[in-house]
């Protein structure tokens, strides 16, 4: 899972697995939007398959890559975990500023009564 997360770690990786979603691309085609060498693009896809969210294809002279969603799963199953625990914790923060809400509701209520004596 820390190769799943240092892949999703860069914002160029997360980028080419977006783009992977919609279909394979060759290596040259997830580097254009980056305007950077094959080379770069080719250590970035290198980090992406360690991870095991892309597979690459060698047709010829071209290489293609296509996304492999699985690894995400755990990385989802993972931050669901923190997810619960937040929302649970976000769930109780807003019960607790709801019933202060209420405790000084009531007292400017009971201040106003005491004014109009």
């Amino acid at each position: 899972m820390n190769a799943v997360f240092h892949a999703l770690g860069d914002t160029t990786r997360r980028q080419m697995l977006h783009d992977l979603a919609s279909g394979e691309r060759t290596v040259s085609e997830l580097a254009k939007p980056f305007a950077m060498s094959l080379a770069a693009a080719s250590k970035h896809i290198r980090v992406l398959e360690g991870a095991g969210l892309l597979r690459r294809e060698v047709r010829g002279r071209t290489h293609v890559c296509r996304l492999d969603p699985g690894p995400l799963a755990g990385a989802h199953e993972w931050l669901g975990f923190y997810e619960r625990f937040w929302n649970g914790r976000l769930d109780l923060l807003e019960q607790l500023l709801r019933d202060e809400d209420v405790v000084r509701a009531k007292a400017r209520k009971s201040k106003s009564r005491k004014g109009d004596e």
